[in-house]
């Protein structure tokens, strides 16, 4: 089929080699600009950017979509069969949505009508959900509300962070669109009465609020790796928490017997009080540090029990 490929980040690379290894023709690849990154604030392009230009695909890099009639008749004068959306970033006004002759197809990351929105994969791990997945889906006027052509699921380990789930899915998803251009199946609407919120998320979401049980934290821990991950404040500095475990019933048990206040420090092993429970503090970064394990943070730096964390 002839298409327009429209993603940004790391998780739309695996679906535009996948199309073209299924022998499809991308006429266009359409991406975000370029932004500023790093410490020297220089412009770094798109993963999907850089990916196109290794393959010799058109790049188009518009800051916006709504009200650019210029761009609008671009779009239109490819005469794509479909328009593939991955991660894109830019919202899609009616005119491109119809422009294709079949439409925008979106490769979401989750079980919708579970999670629509920016951030499924987080969601999903911080929810304890037991699955996630990937649709593809006829995109609509709606935010994620289309309905969808093909969904796979994968189970959700306790060990999965956001990353190892989205390169998962990811994988996952370049497959799945292959296989819903080859059989073109019947669109199954959306229980929108099902449906739940993935929200934007910002780097001050990553803040631990100890006065949650130490499941709730435990999730968000791996739910914010690697993005916007999770950290606490003690003595005003920002300490960065790279991962937790949660001690047994029994441990649990004698620690918390005196009912210490959320984000006391109980023993030398950097264990610290919940809300319900407490949890281990397994790696953690000091402000200006790399991340370390335990043991190598507990060398440098004395914690005495009954110190609070923020």
């Amino acid at each position: 089929m002839r298409l327009v490929f429209m993603g940004s980040p790391d998780f739309s690379v695996p679906a535009l080699h996948g199309l073209i290894e299924a022998g499809h023709e991308i006429v266009a690849v359409y991406t975000q600009p370029p932004r500023p990154a790093g410490r020297g604030k220089a412009l770094r392009r798109q993963p999907v950017h850089e990916a196109a230009d290794a393959l010799g695909i058109p790049v188009r890099t518009p800051e916006k979509l709504r009200h650019n009639d210029e761009e609008l008749a671009f779009f239109q004068s490819l005469k794509a069969d479909a328009a593939i959306v991955a991660a894109y970033g830019l919202i899609l006004p009616e005119a491109i949505l119809k422009a294709p002759r079949l439409g925008c197809l979106n490769i979401h990351a989750s079980l919708l009508p579970r999670w629509r929105g920016a951030s499924p994969i987080q969601s999903a791990i911080r929810a304890g959900d037991a699955e996630s997945g990937v649709c593809i889906m006829q995109m609509d006027k709606g935010l994620d509300t289309g309905a969808v052509l093909l969904s796979e699921a994968t189970p959700i380990t306790p060990e999965d962070t956001a990353g190892s789930l989205h390169d998962r899915l990811a994988g996952i998803g370049a497959r799945l669109v292959v296989r819903t251009l080859e059989e073109q199946p019947t669109a199954v609407p959306q229980d929108d009465s099902r449906s739940c919120y993935a929200p934007r998320l910002e780097r001050k979401d990553g803040q631990i609020d100890w006065g949650r049980s130490a499941v709730e934290i435990e999730r968000q821990v791996r739910a914010f790796i690697p993005w916007p991950g999770s950290y606490t404040l003690l003595e005003g500095q920002t300490y960065r928490i790279g991962a937790v475990s949660l001690p047994d019933e029994a441990e649990t048990a004698a620690l918390m017997a005196s009912a210490p206040a959320p984000g006391t420090v109980l023993d030398d092993r950097l264990t610290i009080a919940c809300g319900t429970g407490c949890l281990r503090i397994e790696r953690i970064q000091k402000p200006g540090r790399a991340m370390m394990d335990r043991e190598a943070f507990l060398r440098g730096t004395k914690l005495d029990r009954g110190m609070r964390l923020d």
